[in-house]
């Protein structure tokens, strides 16, 4: 993996080893990467002796539970005034598995303020100056996890991974590839999953706990979105699922239940573009997954106000789902008219 400038290291390095007191931020609505990464982070800041504290914009979903350190992170919008306290405080801000700040929501108008030193580790494309100063970006990563793993090698901090701290590293990159099934064809990826193991994690209890660790509730709602709500585009080789507020609260909706729900159209012979549209507070999630060339960053930058990587993009929508369903249709069938899918 490519790490564009070695002074992006040297400054990681400097800063953390005279740093005292550490803050580390992921992304809104954090998933197994960005909520893995933290606590990987953390829990090897911890054993080199710092103070190191995990504040997230909000909750994340209760599969990433069995995390080591997951009950010491601060939900910002629950915590307002002790996180910013702590905020100011800190010596130095990571930003993990995002780069961009509108990504951290609630989160965003303080940082667009507040001057500590900051430093962004993060595999998303195009990362936008303002979000650190400093700025780990490889978008070739299969994961933040991923790269976080090396960026701690490089900067002879190896011997501080604990167990616990790798086994939160392992769940980022598996839920970032769905058990490496996609984005995970460089062999850095697997030469970073042998070390991992090297460590002694216990890859199945991990994978027990996050992929076969369903609610009923969870699993009712999975066959109620592919047995009626999954719908065919033939001509544009794609399939969608959409879910209302009512529908989600009909099934007991929690956070992360719908996690995943949208690779479940690639299953499909023949289809090559799956979406999942979920509503939500006056506002319709879009996440998008794709194969065989189809870019589905470029499509949700183009239509969704999104973006990502280029098999898995997200974005959303401020029309009514029926209408953000009518969207998708008409843009999609044009997008794969102009560029040829």
């Amino acid at each position: 993996m490519d790490i564009k400038h070695q002074s992006q290291i040297d400054f990681f390095k400097s800063y953390v080893n005279n740093t005292q007191k550490l803050v580390i931020v992921p992304h809104n609505n954090p998933d197994g990467d960005a909520l893995g990464s933290s606590l990987g982070l953390c829990n090897t800041l911890k054993n080199m002796g710092k103070e190191a504290v995990v504040i997230s914009p909000n909750e994340f979903p209760d599969f990433l539970n069995w995390m080591h350190g997951v009950n010491d992170v601060l939900i910002y919008d629950k915590n307002v005034k002790k996180a910013q306290q702590l905020i100011s405080e800190a010596g130095l801000v990571i930003f993990l598995d995002f780069n961009a700040l509108s990504r951290i929501k609630c989160m965003e108008a303080f940082f667009k303020e507040d001057t500590t030193p900051r430093i962004m580790i993060d595999h998303h494309p195009y990362p936008e100056n303002e979000t650190a100063a400093v700025q780990i970006s490889v978008p070739e990563a299969s994961s933040t996890c991923e790269l976080l793993f090396q960026v701690l090698i490089e900067s002879g901090f190896e011997t501080s991974i604990t167990k616990e701290a790798a086994e939160c590293i392992y769940a980022g990159i598996m839920t970032d590839t769905g058990s490496l099934n996609y984005n995970s064809s460089r062999p850095d990826t697997y030469l970073i999953v042998a070390k991992l193991l090297g460590m002694g994690i216990d890859k199945e209890h991990i994978h027990h706990m996050i992929f076969h660790n369903n609610s009923f509730d969870r699993m009712r709602l999975l066959g109620y979105a592919l047995g009626t709500k999954m719908e065919r585009l033939p001509k544009q080789k794609a399939a969608f699922i959409a879910l209302g507020q009512d529908e989600l609260k009909r099934f007991n909706f929690k956070p992360g239940d719908t996690e995943g729900f949208v690779n479940q159209a690639l299953w499909i012979e023949g289809v090559q573009v799956s979406a999942m549209f979920t509503e939500k507070n006056n506002l319709v999630k879009a996440s998008f997954r794709s194969r065989n060339g189809f870019p589905a960053n470029r499509f949700s930058e183009t239509y969704f106000n999104g973006g990502g990587h280029f098999n898995a993009a997200g974005g959303e929508s401020k029309l009514s789902l029926s209408d953000t369903i009518e969207r998708f249709k008409t843009t999609l069938k044009e997008f794969c008219d102009e560029h040829g899918f």
